[in-house]
């Protein structure tokens, strides 16, 4: 049974049993402290964890996901991958354990004709948390399964919790046996893999304490309202169901594996066995398969490559597929060949991925030409840092690897073969100590970030009186009551004069940031206080909180206050808001439906777009972009918005942001009829005329494949123009031409000064070749070399300094000679040294001199033996530099 055909019938067999099909969630997650979507459940968190009302009791998917955890693992176990697709069952206070255990086995026993999977019964073995008496009463008494084939797990295998304080509770396993040829008897709980798990129902019905692990939390009571939470993994049904030995071999995956079998010319043996003499080769190859599926999905859902969060896990899934090609002796261009196979395995159950293949592929292929050239470029630096080592008559230092995989993205896996090949050893346990560093300093971060936004109890509370009404479409000011003041993270009852405090009104006609538009600010007053609102976040869904500071009086719980929105700086928002909108349709306009967008931010006067472009923009091109917009400006057409059902508003070709989540009822904003249509809830002008007018600032990328516009409208762009036009002005009256000759005679005046700066290099060149003949006096003999060590202060270029380290060379004639020369040159100080062949002959190497010196100035150089250079940040420290020179000459034996 194909992948697409499994995931079908799930869908269908839930919908007949009353449940609301929804569509996979993007993997971006729309929870700010995960990457990725990394479970089935993470799209339906709000509702199981009661911070949303759930718009339906019943509800089904076929989840995408992402887990890069245990990325280094991929393919060295068959268990290990990182895209995989969760089929979820849930249920939200309606059915629970009896009714998520009878679908459970309806649908896995029931025959193939009549809709099942067609599992034999006597295959299936059942794991129980050992204190659910319930579940365990329900499988033995209620769907037969015999006593022997239930198995009591504890807290650590079969309870499930969000590893915080929340709704927890006990697992439901279902294993399927695999037969004695995979392990020995005795079920999962003595060999899990020969039975292998492929099914998990979650009994939410328990509300956990503190507590850390996986079992050491206690259990503070029942939960007032019980939810059911499934997953299927579909990709290890498939390889039960398609008769083969692991997930790689399933009909999603394997075609990207024989393809990199064919283009390597190596043999796929399936083997997990280390010692195999094939097991190397297999485990690139399974990588080489998984990796190019997540990275064809991720692209899919508008990710691009970077170098940090999405993006760089993306760039690292697709370099260590290029590399794990490379270590079976593909060095030419891949992805050409292995993404079309992936797209043709998973067009079936994603149609997305053939419909906008060009832009994925186009995405992908740019990032491989990129790591192609960073192999080449890391492979120089390698090099250098080898013929270092091998002088010293050492190893490839740890730092040094870690510095060609963390600045350059030269893998660890080249380097060790590299270095293998120059017959030298590498430092591994200092560059692994060095990525753990590293790792685990990701890692601090991550979890600040999570702590920052996960406690929402008292939000949580004053959420559960209902959504603040937002007023703020209709009306600027409103009369509102006082829900709830918040400050220091509790509820208090008053909050005085100068304290700044989080509040939360029943009504509010203030716009909470969301959707790239900043929050509104304004005022509140009452009786007796005066509060100045500084900004508005919504950290529940529904819930505008207000960050404020008591200006005046005090502020009580409860008390009756006006809400007023600054209306001059609502106006620009709304100018921006607008104005992002033009940005985008222009940018579809000129450049087409792959300049996608992928963020955007404004604020009053000030919009910035992101959008997927893998090239700088030209000149036309942005100065077209403004003129689009700024005609639709003149145009004035309106900017009007309809509340609709999703679908509708998908079928109208309305576009939404990859990772934005929305309900079932959407408002869309259209600006001109079709020409833009977007699913908005900002704030926007009644008409385009009202933006007044948009200037762009400038273009520039934001990272592999991104690109980013900046603009200002309104007042803001006039005063832009006008602070220009008295630029201009000034230039004009400085240069006593008229506007219109500015740019020839500033160009004439640049040129001029240019050929007075060659002029002036020239002479102080002159200059430093006249004192050369004083300068060899200063020689001094050690160990037999002639030296001559000298700061040669200013200069005007790093040339100029070579020149004059060249004619010393020179003049100091016969016998072995080295010159260190020393300089600065705009503020940075300059090395040079220059040797000759006897000096050479006694060990002097002028690349090692300036390492050397380069140390102390704090930067870097190299070069040949013969002549080398270098330059650093410390211009204060070239005596030092100088001086230990001279002291590795004079140690050289």
């Amino acid at each position: 049974m194909k992948s697409q055909e499994i995931a079908r019938r799930w869908v269908d067999y839930f919908e007949s049993k009353g449940h609301t099909a929804v569509p996979s969630a993007s993997l971006v997650s729309s929870d700010p402290s995960l990457l990725f979507t990394v479970a089935g459940m993470v799209p339906f968190i709000p509702y199981l964890t009661a911070r949303e009302e759930p718009p339906f009791n019943r509800a089904t998917s076929v989840q995408k996901c992402i887990r890069t955890g245990d990325i280094e693992e991929v393919g060295k176990t068959v268990r290990h991958g990182t895209f995989f697709q969760m089929c979820g069952n849930f249920s939200f206070g309606d059915y629970f354990k009896e009714g998520a255990i009878s679908y459970a086995w309806e649908l896995l026993t029931s025959s193939v004709e009549d809709g099942g999977y067609g599992l034999p019964a006597e295959k299936l073995w059942i794991t129980v948390y050992h204190e659910d008496t319930e579940a365990l009463e329900i499988w033995r008494d209620k769907i037969g399964i015999p006593a022997e084939r239930i198995q009591k797990m504890g807290k650590a295998d079969n309870y499930w919790s969000t590893g915080q304080p929340g709704p927890a509770g006990p697992c439901s396993e279902i294993f399927y046996d695999r037969g004695p040829e995979y392990g020995i008897e005795g079920g999962p709980e003595a060999d899990d893999t020969r039975y292998i798990e492929i099914w998990n129902l979650v009994f939410m019905q328990y509300q956990r304490g503190e507590g850390t692990g996986k079992d050491s939390f206690e259990i503070l009571g029942e939960l007032p309202k019980k939810n059911i939470d499934t997953g299927l993994g579909l990709e290890r049904l498939a390889l039960i169901l398609q008769g083969v030995e692991n997930m790689y071999e399933t009909d999603q995956v394997r075609p990207v594996l024989d393809k990199a079998a064919e283009l390597s010319g190596k043999a796929y043996t399936s083997t997990e066995d280390p010692k195999d003499p094939h097991h190397a080769d297999d485990v690139r190859m399974r990588m080489v398969a998984d990796h190019i599926r997540s990275s064809l999905m991720l692209i899919s859902d508008g990710v691009s490559p970077g170098n940090e969060g999405r993006g760089y896990v993306l760039r690292r899934l697709i370099r260590r597929a290029v590399r794990a090609m490379r270590l079976m002796g593909v060095e030419t261009a891949v992805l050409p060949e292995l993404l079309p196979v992936s797209r043709d395995a998973m067009k079936g159950v994603y149609p997305i991925v053939e419909t906008d293949f060009e832009r994925i592929a186009r995405i992908a292929y740019a990032e491989e030409r990129a790591f192609l050239r960073t192999i080449a470029s890391g492979t120089t630096r390698l090099e250098e840092a080898l013929e270092v080592s091998k002088s010293k008559g050492g190893s490839l230092s740890g730092e040094d690897a870690f510095a060609l995989h963390d600045t350059y993205g030269f893998p660890i896996d080249l380097t060790l073969e590299i270095a293998a090949e120059a017959g030298l050893a590498v430092d591994e346990p200092k560059f692994r100590e060095l990525m753990n560093e590293q790792r685990t300093r990701a890692q601090k971060d991550a979890k600040s970030k999570k702590a920052g936004h996960a406690d929402l109890t008292v939000f949580t509370q004053l959420h559960d009186a209902g959504d603040v009404i937002f007023t703020g479409f209709e009306e600027l000011t409103s009369e509102s009551t006082v829900r709830g003041i918040v400050h220091n993270g509790a509820l208090v009852e008053v909050a005085e004069q100068g304290q700044q405090i989080e509040l939360v009104l029943n009504e509010t006609p203030f716009y909470a940031e969301a959707g790239g538009q900043a929050g509104d600010v304004g005022l509140i007053t009452g009786d007796g206080f005066v509060l100045e609102v500084l900004d508005v976040q919504a950290p529940i869904r529904g819930l505008n909180v207000h960050q404020v500071i008591v200006r005046e009086g005090e502020l009580p719980a409860g008390a009756t206050v006006l809400a007023e929105v600054d209306r001059n700086r609502r106006h620009s928002g709304e100018q921006a808001h607008s104005a992002t909108h033009l940005v985008h349709a222009a940018l579809h306009e000129i450049l087409g439906p792959d300049a996608l967008q992928s963020g955007s931010y404004n604020k009053a006067g000030y919009l910035r777009f992101d959008f997927s472009w893998s090239e700088a923009l030209s000149n036309a091109a942005r100065n077209e972009i403004e003129e689009v917009v700024n005609l639709a400006i003149r145009n004035n057409h309106q900017v009007t918005t309809n509340v609709m059902p999703l679908a509708e508003a998908r079928a109208m070709g309305a576009m939404s942001l990859f990772g934005e989540k929305y309900g079932k009822s959407v408002r869309m904003v259209e600006i001109n009829d079709a020409w833009s249509r977007e699913l908005c809830g900002g704030t926007h002008v009644g008409a385009t005329a009202q933006i007044g007018s948009l200037t762009l600032l400038g273009e520039a990328s934001v990272g592999s494949g991104n690109r980013r516009v900046e603009a200002l409208v309104g007042m803001e762009a006039f005063r832009h123009g006008a602070a220009e036009r008295a630029l201009v002005s000034e230039l004009s009256s400085m240069f006593k031409v008229p506007a219109a000759q500015l740019n020839e005679r500033i160009s004439d005046t640049v040129a001029k000064l240019r050929h007075a700066e060659k002029e002036i290099e020239k002479l102080r060149g002159a200059q430093l070749a006249a004192q050369a003949g004083a300068l060899v006096a200063k020689a001094r003999d050690l160990n037999g070399i002639k030296v001559l060590a000298h700061d040669v202060g200013e200069v005007p270029s790093a040339e100029a300094l070579r020149t004059l380290a060249l004619d010393l060379r020179d003049r100091l004639g016969s016998g072995a000679s080295t010159v260190a020369l020393t300089g600065a040159s705009n503020g940075r100080p300059l090395v040079l040294v220059a040797t000759n062949d006897e000096a050479r002959a006694k060990g002097a190497k002028a690349g090692a001199l300036v390492r050397t010196a380069a140390k102390i100035l704090g930067g870097g150089g190299g070069g040949k033996d013969d002549v080398a250079q270098g330059g650093g940040q410390d211009v204060t420290k070239t005596a030092e530099a100088l001086e230990a020179m001279v002291r590795s000459i004079q140690e050289l034996s």
